[in-house]
């Protein structure tokens, strides 16, 4: 599935009014913690990995980060491209220790 056809598909059941934009702010707080909930209980209290639940809360911070940009009238994959983009003049070869240190951005 393509980002911009995840969006569109997804906003179907966004709801409400003015304060939908804080609503998704507050939802991908919300929804970031449950994921990092699981993670936490599976790093430190000897919890197996539920990838199931692991994929759903993903999944709902997507979507609402999805709908943050449905928001801002920008669509998803611009998000990813220009992530993709920094990351790529970030660490042209990969991921490395002593450019993360010299970063400068």
């Amino acid at each position: 599935m393509e980002f911009n056809e995840y969006q569109k598909l997804a906003s179907r059941t966004l709801y409400g009014n003015e304060q939908v934009l804080t609503n998704c702010a507050l939802g991908v707080a919300s929804e970031s913690g449950e994921l990092v909930d699981l993670i936490k209980k599976y790093t430190f209290h000897g919890h197996d990995l539920d990838k199931k639940e692991l994929v759903k809360e993903m999944g709902d911070v997507l979507w609402y980060l999805s709908q943050i940009a449905e928001w801002a009238d920008i669509p998803f994959e611009t998000v990813a491209i220009q992530n993709i983009e920094k990351l790529t003049k970030r660490y042209p070869n990969g991921f490395s220790e002593e450019q993360s240190r010299k970063r400068i951005d």
